[in-house]
């Protein structure tokens, strides 16, 4: 299915260092003068990725395809496996990215269910816009997650996550849910800008002085390739 950019999409830009290097990205955040703070509390994010039989999300992100997307299962909180959330499709061209978001009002998964169970669950929920890309995406791959920070400008027109304490799992070992063959994920910091493009040059400027550097990174990428690639 074809996918048109929206007129309010936002520019992202990634920074990744070291996990050590996180007191001193939160200091720089302190101290900038766009008066970050605080925009949200907090919080455990979980996601669980869906690709084509052939990987073709994954293939389109390692090649460096400027047009990609992929699909994935986010929900906040501790819960092992999927709460209610959000289906998410997560559109890049370029520096700019979008999402469409299918709402999931009931957790799709229960103690003993299998990945088929899940989608199933998922799919009875959503718009038939969503259980068609459920269908083009159908195969588990990887459960993440992280802990993140929200943080905003005093004007409103930069956003700043930084995500830490990463965690990923395989999924493309067996029919259930694997919440015990722990990946061995590097401790690494991601941090992410989002901006409007009219803003491009405040963000251009304002970044500038960040103490880490920039860097092409995708969570669902590096837990596959950690996992034993494709």
């Amino acid at each position: 299915m074809k996918l048109e950019m929206p007129d309010d999409v936002r520019l992202e830009i990634k920074f990744v260092a070291a996990e050590t290097e996180r007191v001193r990205i939160l200091s720089w955040l302190r101290l900038h003068p766009l008066g970050f703070r605080r925009a949200f509390p907090d919080r455990r994010v979980n996601n669980i990725y869906f690709d084509t039989f052939d990987y073709g999300a994954y293939g389109a992100n390692l090649a460096g395809i400027s047009g990609r997307i992929k699909l994935r299962y986010r929900w906040y909180g501790a819960s092992e496996g999927p709460g209610p959330g959000t289906l998410e499709l997560k559109c890049k061209r370029n520096q700019f990215g979008w999402k469409e978001r299918f709402a999931v009002e009931t957790a799709p998964w229960q103690p003993d269910d299998s990945w088929a169970r899940v989608r199933s669950k998922l799919a009875i929920q959503i718009s038939k816009s969503g259980r068609s890309w459920l269908s083009e995406f159908p195969v588990p791959t990887l459960l993440n997650r992280y802990d993140r920070c929200y943080f905003l400008s005093q004007d409103g027109k930069l956003r700043i996550t930084v995500d830490c304490h990463q965690a990923g799992w395989d999924q493309r070992l067996g029919r259930m849910p694997n919440f015990s063959r722990r990946l061995n994920l590097p401790a690494a910091i991601v941090v992410e800008a989002k901006f409007a493009r009219e803003d491009r040059d405040l963000a251009s400027r304002n970044l500038r002085g960040i103490p880490i550097r920039v860097g092409r990174n995708s969570k669902y990428v590096n837990g596959l390739q950690i996992a034993g690639g494709i």
